[in-house]
């Protein structure tokens, strides 16, 4: 018997995302970094001169704005979030 782990099928590593998300005054890139799926990334901030050669290593082209959120009160939304959501918004908690 295998226990060991299988990939998916579909998953496929050749493919990758870069989406920007913002350019900062300070000359700072933010985006977002995926592998195989869109949907699972990472959040990145590097300057832009730094960004761009991560991208031609990377053999991406980076396209604009973030991927779309999903319906508002579906519990799929509950998951629609990032870090820069998170930074943004300030949680208020009571006490």
């Amino acid at each position: 018997m295998d226990t060991k782990p299988q990939p998916d099928a579909q998953w496929d590593v050749s493919r990758k995302y870069v989406r920007e998300v913002q350019q900062h005054d300070n000359g700072m890139v933010e985006f977002e970094f995926a592998v195989g799926e869109p949907g699972l990334f990472v959040e990145m901030v590097m300057p832009r001169a730094e960004f761009e050669d991560f991208c031609a290593m990377q053999g991406v082209q980076p396209t604009q704005g973030r991927l779309p959120e999903h319906t508002d009160g579906s519990a799929a939304h509950e998951w629609d979030w990032s870090l820069r959501d998170a930074r943004e918004q300030h949680f208020r908690t009571t006490r």
